[in-house]
C-alpha cells in the first residue's frame, strides 16, 4: 500500500489531510503517512494529525511514497513539488468521494478536487491544480497547471484557465473566455469578458483593480 506524504502542514494541509481521508482509494491504495515542514512545530496545539516526518530539503524518499502539495501560495506550491519531482518523487491526485467526474475528463498529477465539485464532460485539468468544494466546471474547460479554484466558484463551457491562475470563493467565469496566466480573480467576481496575464479583476461585472 502506498505511504501518502502531505507536503505543508499548516491551515491549509490540515484540510488536505481530511479530504484524504475522504478520497477515493483512502484505505485500499493509501494510507497517510504523514506531513512534511520547514516549521516542526507547525502542528502544535492539534490534535488527531499525523506528524512531522520533515522539511522538503531533508526528507529522503522510500518506495511507497507517493505525494500531495497542500500549500496556500501557488507560487511555493509549485516550488516545493519540483523539488520532490527533482528527488524522483511521484505525485497522486485526491478526489473527494462526492466530487463527480464526468466522461473524458483528463487529470495531470497532484490534482485536488474537493467534496461536491462536478466536473463535467471533456473538460482538462493540469497538473498540481487545487478545485475546492462544490466548484462547477462546466464542458470543455481547460484549467491548466498550479491553478486554484476556490469553493463555489463556477467556470463556464469552453472557457480556458491558464497556468497559476487564482479564482477566489463564489467567483462566476462566463463561457468562452481566455483567463491568462497569473491573473486573480477577486472573490464573487463575475466575469464577463478575457482577462489579461497577471491581471486582478473584482466586481460585478469584474474590472481590473491595481494596488
Amino acid at each position: 500500500m502506498k505511504q501518502l506524504v502531505i507536503i505543508g502542514a499548516r491551515g491549509f494541509g490540515r484540510e488536505v489531510y481530511s479530504l484524504a481521508q475522504q478520497a477515493v482509494g483512502y484505505g485500499e491504495d493509501f494510507i497517510v503517512k504523514g506531513f512534511l515542514d520547514d516549521n516542526s512545530d507547525a502542528l502544535d496545539g492539534f490534535s488527531n494529525y499525523p506528524k512531522i516526518l520533515s522539511s522538503v530539503e531533508d526528507y529522503q524518499i522510500q518506495n511507497t511514497d507517493v505525494f500531495i502539495c497542500a500549500l496556500g501560495s501557488i507560487k511555493w506550491s509549485a516550488f516545493y513539488a519540483n523539488q520532490i519531482l527533482n528527488k524522483g518523487g511521484e505525485f497522486i491526485n485526491l478526489i473527494d468521494k462526492e466530487a463527480t467526474i464526468r466522461q473524458n475528463v483528463k487529470l495531470g498529477v497532484g490534482v485536488l478536487i474537493s467534496k461536491g465539485s462536478i466536473i463535467s464532460n471533456d473538460v482538462s485539468i493540469g497538473d498540481f491544480t487545487h478545485i475546492m468544494s462544490y466548484c462547477i466546471l462546466g464542458h470543455d474547460v481547460q484549467v491548466d497547471k498550479n491553478s486554484r479554484l476556490g469553493d463555489y466558484v463556477f467556470v463556464g463551457g469552453y472557457t480556458k484557465v491558464a497556468d497559476q491562475v487564482f479564482i477566489a470563493v463564489r467567483a462566476i467565469i462566463l463561457d468562452r473566455l481566455q483567463i491568462g496566466k497569473g491573473a486573480t480573480v477577486g472573490a464573487g467576481s463575475v466575469v464577463i469578458r478575457n482577462v489579461k496575464e497577471n491581471s486582478t479583476v473584482f466586481g460585478n461585472p469584474a474590472k481590473k483593480i491595481e494596488f
